[in-house]
Formats: C-alpha cells, structure tokens, sequence
C-alpha cells in the first residue's frame, strides 16, 4: 500500500512539474474599453511578451521605451507581440492613456486595475516581464530592469521563434 501511495505522488508531482502554466483566465479592459479574456491572448503561433507596468514606476518606464526602439527589428524578425498590462489602480487608470500616447508605445495596453491578473500571476512588483511560445506557455518570467535587459529578452524570444 504505501509503495502504491508513493508511486501515485511521484506521479503526481512529476505531472505537475510537467504542467507548463498559461496565462490565467481573468476579464480586463484595453485602453479604448474593450473587454479581453487573458486566456485568449495569442500572437498566431509566434513569441508573445506581456510586460506588466505602472505608471509611477520609473524602470517600466525605461523597459518599455528601450523595447519600443527596438520593436520593428523584434517583430521583423521573430514576429513578436508585445502586450503591456498597467496595475494601476482605479484612481490612477487615467494615466494609462496620455503616457502610452505620449511616448508612442504601439503595444496593445491592458488595464489590471484590481489586480486579478498580477495576483492570479503572484507578481509582487513591477516591472515584471513573461514571454510565452507560440502555444501560449509561459517559458520565462523576468522581474525588475536594468539598462539593457531588452538585449536578455530579445534572445529569449529568439529562442522560442526558432531564429
């Protein structure tokens, strides 16, 4: 009996540690006010990157101008998408719009004003950065930045496109 319990949870926890996470089911809205499902977020069997980020944060700030440089050659290349999800609360949701236009970010830009995403995520602190393959697993998750992580991540996404 307990080499058959043993075996069952060897089992078990192999299959879990195989289990490769998606990005959970959780209702926002983009910037304009329309719903999206998270779990339905795809980029046509390419790389997709979802960057979280808040509008108070300086390193998101740095993360998402330096990714915005280099975006075209990215997509180019590789076919990436990048999806920018805003944890600012309710209160500041205002904000999102006039910085994403001012700096001319052309990623889609998700509100997570209640935190649903990030909690279902467990991110404690931004900027936090996860790049999924072409079916949809989450392959890495990056937290914080320094002045030429982008170069980290490109080569992470060009893993994962096969380039």
């Amino acid at each position: 009996m307990n080499k058959l319990f043993l075996s069952l949870c060897l089992l078990l926890i192999s299959w879990v540690a195989s289990a490769q996470e998606r990005l959970p089911k959780v209702t926002l809205k983009d910037i304009e006010g329309k719903t999206v499902q998270t779990d339905t977020i795809a980029n046509n069997c390419n790389p997709l990157i979802v960057a979280f980020f808040a509008t108070w944060c300086k390193p998101c700030d740095r993360e998402l101008k330096s990714i915005d440089e280099v975006y075209d050659d990215w997509q180019r290349e590789t076919g990436v998408r990048i999806v920018a999800v805003s944890i600012d609360q309710a209160q500041n949701i205002n904000k999102v719009k006039p910085l994403v236009d001012q700096n001319g970010w052309r990623y889609e830009v998700l509100l997570d004003p209640n935190g649903e995403l990030r909690r279902a995520l467990s991110i404690q602190s931004v900027p936090y950065t996860i790049l999924l393959d072409g079916n949809g697993k989450i392959v890495y998750k990056h937290n914080g930045y320094t002045d030429g992580a982008e170069f980290e991540l490109y080569k992470k996404v060009k893993e994962v496109a096969g380039k």
